[in-house]
């Protein structure tokens, strides 16, 4: 469907109404309510199957939007937002009182980022609310980086799919907190550790797991398993690690020499991270028994995709 003023307008709409509209961003499609909503906040929370653990990302349009939805706006954000914002970066504040609990997980922080899309930053210009939205997918599934991957993971649940194109990051965003004295990465993604340093200095990473839904969870994405396929997914090193049996696919950055069906994976993290989920879509259509990935490096430019790799795979 073509993207008109129109259907724009019309998402806008809708989310005014308490509707739920599926909308591009650069890194994933996101299922989007008026994050001033409770009402239409718990829709996609039922809709996605997510546990009310896990907290909602606010989209916004401008930082005077963002300012307006936290109690304090550090220099840092000011910063930040100016060297990253439109883009994938979401910065976790304390939150306004405007900002309803029911979105943060009963947290007093709210992540906040500003979509570098001209469909998505549209539609919350028209909508005139930010726009709470997670991943447009099942709780725990991989993520849709088109509209394809959207009708196919929700169909009618949503009340309006938005189609812009394939999603040129590929993976979430990177979120930081500046909730703490020290900023803490809560979740890697494109824009890195050393972007962020960079930029206001020092920052922790906070390198853990959480496998209960009780309590809330500072940042969205930190359930053990996430962003995963249908089919079994493994992390390997060459050909150690394959499974023994069954038919599968190898998606291999360096190690091509192995039984079976290979894909080549791009060198460059940007690219590779661009490709990545719709390539487990495409190979989580065609019945294999198993999904094998080769081992992605271990450095800052590629933690994103190491990030999403793990919480996705088999172990």
């Amino acid at each position: 469907m073509e993207i008109t003023p129109e259907l724009i307008a019309r998402g806008a709409a809708l989310l005014r109404q308490g509707g739920v509209v599926a909308f591009p961003t650069e890194t994933v499609y996101g299922l989007g309510a008026n994050a001033l909503d409770p009402a239409a906040i718990a829709r996609i929370y039922e809709i996605k199957q997510r546990p009310r653990s896990s907290p909602l990302i606010v989209h916004v349009s401008s930082i005077a939007m963002a300012r307006d939805l936290v109690n304090d706006w550090p220099d840092k954000a000011e910063i930040l937002a100016r060297n990253f914002w439109p883009g994938p970066l979401t910065l976790v504040l304390p939150k306004s009182a405007r900002v309803p609990r029911e979105l943060t997980a009963g947290l007093e922080t709210v992540g906040l980022r500003m979509p570098a899309h001209p469909i998505a930053l549209a539609l919350i210009e028209q909508a005139g609310v930010p726009i709470a939205a997670p991943s447009a997918n099942r709780f725990t599934q991989l993520s849709p980086t088109s509209a394809q991957h959207v009708e196919r993971g929700l169909g009618a649940a949503v009340d309006l799919i938005l189609s812009g194109g394939p999603s040129q990051v590929g993976i979430e965003s990177t979120v930081l907190s500046l909730a703490l004295e020290l900023p803490m990465l809560l979740r890697p993604g494109m824009i890195t550790r050393t972007q962020i340093e960079n930029c206001i200095g020092p920052i922790g990473v906070l390198d853990t797991v959480l496998n209960t839904v009780d309590g809330a969870h500072p940042s969205p994405g930190m359930h053990e398993k996430h962003y995963s396929p249908k089919t079994p997914l493994y992390i390997v090193r060459g050909s150690e690690g394959l499974p023994p049996s069954g038919r599968g696919v190898y998606l291999f950055l360096t190690v091509p020499g192995v039984a079976g069906h290979a894909v080549p994976m791009p060198h460059e993290p940007s690219d590779y991270a661009r490709v990545l989920y719709d390539t487990l879509h495409r190979q989580d259509q065609e019945g294999w028994d198993w999904l094998a990935v080769e081992q992605a490096p271990e450095s800052a430019e590629w933690a994103g995709i190491v990030d999403r790799l793990k919480r996705a795979s088999i172990r």
